[in-house]
């Protein structure tokens, strides 16, 4: 498919030409009125847990959201899309990834940016009930690039009520990502995961006290000294540069056969050149490539709205299909 040489974002917030601020204010400042979710724990195949957030009035349509990187159903861009979806007549899944429901799962592995054994699973989950014609994903960061991972990995074996996906800011090629996030402007960013990521790391050790060391946790300062000392071990790679080869999403673009939208503004302060995949999309039959000049990270406000414009992106492009 060609590239998407124009996007229809035409952002109009005061901040627009500041990628930092176009990330930083929606995500402290944005705010959905409450979703009310109806939740479902299922078990997972090693006897662990998953928390599915549901909205659903027996549509026969139904989309599969995917947050980001220690985000959870509820952060504020996965109940915009959710309340969009709802009101356009489609059921909706907020899946919670292990560990970011809110409660600390029980195995000891927790998630990272290429898993999708657990994706498989609730996507799975949600065939069985048989109710469902058309099925839609769509993900954000971290989200997105476990969707597009997916996606590759199936290939033609796509189970055919998925019909389409859309995703939003994704780290498409992940080392470059987290080369991206050890610059001096994004140290912000870096320190805030981190911190985040170092508390469930210390909340799992006293689960697992004889499996997890912690010494010197607190002087972590980068995603790849913390993907080295306990990503990699705890999910099964050899070491993080193991990880970032596996688990990197643009390795398996080639493969996808569903119409794919990848939405990642060109100021977005936490991807590097290799996450544009121009290249791979231009000669692509099915993946479509959309680059504004603004948006940010997960952010694409639009003034004087409740949804964003990835709410809007996202419908109008599923809808085509």
């Amino acid at each position: 498919m060609p590239i998407i040489q124009k996007s229809s974002y035409d952002a109009h917030p005061f901040y627009i030409k500041n990628g930092h601020f176009e990330t930083i204010i929606p995500s402290f400042l944005g705010s959905v009125k409450r979703v009310n979710y109806t939740r479902e724990r299922i078990t997972t195949e090693d006897g662990d847990f998953l928390d599915l957030d549901w909205l659903t009035a027996n549509y026969d349509r139904l989309i599969i959201i995917s947050h980001g990187l220690e985000g959870s159903s509820e952060r504020y861009y996965v109940q915009s899309m959710a309340k969009y979806f709802f009101s356009k007549g489609w059921d909706v899944l907020a899946w919670n990834y292990r560990s970011c429901s809110g409660e600390m799962n029980r195995a000891l592995r927790l998630y990272h940016h290429g898993v999708t054994d657990d994706y498989d699973q609730v996507i799975q989950h949600a065939i069985k009930t048989s109710k469902y014609e058309r099925i839609a994903l769509a993900g954000f960061s971290m989200g997105g690039s476990t969707t597009l991972k997916y996606l590759g990995e199936q290939g033609g074996n796509i189970d055919p009520r998925i019909f389409a996906a859309a995703v939003f800011s994704v780290p498409c090629n992940l080392w470059d990502s987290a080369v991206q996030l050890t610059k001096k402007e994004n140290r912000f960013y870096t320190r805030r995961f981190l911190k985040k990521m170092i508390k469930k790391i210390k909340e799992k050790a006293e689960l697992y006290p004889d499996k997890i060391n912690i010494d010197n946790i607190d002087s972590i300062s980068t995603f790849a000294e913390f993907d080295r000392r306990f990503t990699a071990p705890l999910h099964g790679f050899r070491d993080s540069q193991d990880f970032y080869t596996s688990s990197t999403s643009d390795q398996f673009y080639s493969s996808i056969q569903v119409p794919a939208l990848i939405v990642n503004a060109k100021n977005d302060p936490m991807l590097g050149d290799k996450c544009y995949p121009y290249g791979i999309a231009e000669n692509h039959k099915y993946l479509h490539l959309e680059t504004p000049d603004f948006g940010g990270h997960v952010g694409f406000s639009l003034k004087g709205k409740e949804h964003s414009w990835m709410d809007e992106r996202a419908f109008d492009f599923i809808s085509e299909f």
